[in-house]
């Protein structure tokens, strides 16, 4: 059985993550764009927080962070409850595997190297929007298991994106109602 390899998110990726991504969060949901820009958010002091994971040479999932102090603070966060600094708060955009590889641990190891690598950077916590809709609420389920906390819910965080060409998978007509759980985890 081969095994799986996690790196370093680096250009290179950048044209299979946004294949996998679009086919598990929705066309529209990455693109050449979005995706330089997402990279350049997770680099700090040389030190990356965002990776990637192969099996064999076929990307089975990603999950990008983006470094403290090199995202915006928008309407859909909450830092009065986060208890920690918002200048030493990474954010996590995105946690992605393929289905196929799903249940396999990938995802805690992503958020794993994540976290050691925004600690390095010099953060003291990570805040993410999980998608509540998720298969069996998978995503805050396991953000949970992974030592997060619920800050607040947020419906309708991703209506304006799918207004702008983002394709839910599982809202119809191009409006996502979907509810983001806005969690926080301490490093």
């Amino acid at each position: 059985m081969t095994a799986y390899t996690y790196t370093e998110l680096s250009p290179k990726d950048f044209n299979a993550i946004i294949t996998l991504g679009n086919k598990v969060h929705g066309a529209g949901y990455l693109d050449q764009e979005k995706i330089k820009a997402y990279y350049q958010q997770g680099l700090f002091n040389g030190i990356n927080c965002s990776f990637v994971v192969y099996k064999e040479h076929t990307l089975v999932g990603f999950r990008l962070t983006f470094s403290a102090n090199q995202w915006t603070i928008d309407k859909w966060c909450s830092p009065e409850a986060w208890q920690v600094p918002s200048d030493k708060v990474c954010y996590f955009k995105c946690n992605t595997v393929d289905p196929n590889h799903q249940a396999q641990g990938i995802g805690g190891n992503l958020l794993k190297y994540s976290i050691d690598a925004a600690r390095k950077q010099g953060a003291l916590a990570g805040v993410s929007h999980l998608w509540r809709q998720s298969p069996g609420n998978a995503a805050v389920k396991y953000f949970t298991k992974c030592g997060g906390r619920l800050v607040k819910d947020h419906p309708d965080k991703w209506y304006q994106d799918s207004l702008d060409g983002y394709e839910c998978v599982l809202c119809p007509a191009k409006a996502c109602h979907c509810v983001a759980a806005e969690m926080i985890i301490d490093f």
